[in-house]
């Protein structure tokens, strides 16, 4: 089966400020995370450098064959770092630039990330609040870099607010670039009221719903994230199995867990056919991104087996 991770993260570094709060790489895997320190990384990775190397050893043993790197801006800027990435693995990594939406000028940073031959762009939708007020994603600057995506064949990896807030923005958007292919990041916040509001937007055809942090979600009752089973479920009965993806919010999530446990809740659920399966862990991100990478990456016993 291959299986394709449509929801990542890599960081040499973070150090940035969010909401005026700041976050910093501290050792030992930690960071100090907008006023208390938190566990970022798993504790072995002493220097908190999140790299491409580290991720890919996880993805060679978890057997995943490809990964879509997006952005977030509470690491910090990556650009520079991913663009570097891409070039060394570009069969195994398909990665976001981002732009910083919250200070002026950010649209003419925008063209130079397209023009550098990113392949897609994040934006963290759930975080364009500034001290004017919440950056809309039909303003003109927004509107002019959709329009230029959307020529150039650039996928839009975004992740919204809680609910429906900024739905009806996320529509007009759909509607003005029909061709501008969109993935839909944290499977709608699928533990919040409203989430089944953004998973709706994949009835249009040129719009994707992906999973990333889906077991970050549904935490509270862990693995086997019976209730992600059955959110996945409720999804493919109101839009198609074929409109949904998974991501695995790596490295976020495997502080709770290891790698693999992110998907193979998924393999050994009863509640999905084998089809489905193959169609949510790498079918339907094969399409939508264009991948051709082929790996015969083999199953590795563990000492414990």
């Amino acid at each position: 089966m291959k299986i394709i991770d449509t929801h990542s993260h890599l960081w040499l570094r973070q150090d940035t400020v969010v909401n005026g709060m700041p976050i910093r790489t501290l050792d030992n895997g930690r960071s100090l995370f907008m006023g208390e320190v938190r566990q970022m990384v798993p504790p072995f990775i002493i220097d908190g450098r999140n790299t491409a190397e580290i991720f890919l050893s996880n993805m060679d043993y978890a057997q995943v064959t490809a990964a879509v790197v997006v952005q977030e801006f509470i690491d910090g800027l990556q650009n520079d770092y991913l663009a570097d990435v891409q070039k060394r693995y570009p069969d195994r990594f398909i990665v976001c630039g981002m732009a910083d939406y919250r200070l002026p000028g950010w649209l003419e940073q925008a063209r130079q990330l397209i023009a550098q031959g990113f392949k897609g762009m994040a934006i963290p939708g759930h975080r364009l609040q500034t001290p004017q007020g919440r950056i809309s994603l039909t303003c003109p600057d927004m509107m002019e870099m959709f329009r230029l995506m959307e020529q150039k064949g650039v996928f839009l990896s975004i992740t919204l607010e809680d609910g429906a807030a900024q739905v009806p923005e996320m529509e007009q958007v759909i509607q003005q670039f029909p061709n501008l292919r969109i993935a839909v990041g944290h499977f709608g916040m699928v533990t919040v009221p409203g989430w089944m509001e953004q998973i709706k937007l994949a009835r249009y055809r040129n719009v994707m719903i992906e999973s990333g942090g889906i077991t970050w979600l549904f935490n509270s009752e862990f693995y086997p994230f019976k209730g992600a089973v059955r959110a996945i479920r409720e999804a493919a009965d109101e839009v198609g199995m074929d409109k949904l993806m998974w991501g695995s919010d790596y490295p976020r999530t495997i502080t709770a867990i290891t790698y693999r446990m992110s998907y193979d809740f998924i393999l050994k659920s009863a509640e999905l056919t084998e089809h489905e399966k193959e169609q949510f862990l790498g079918l339907n991100a094969t399409r939508f991104y264009g991948i051709s990478t082929e790996l015969d990456l083999p199953y590795i016993k563990n000492m414990s087996e």
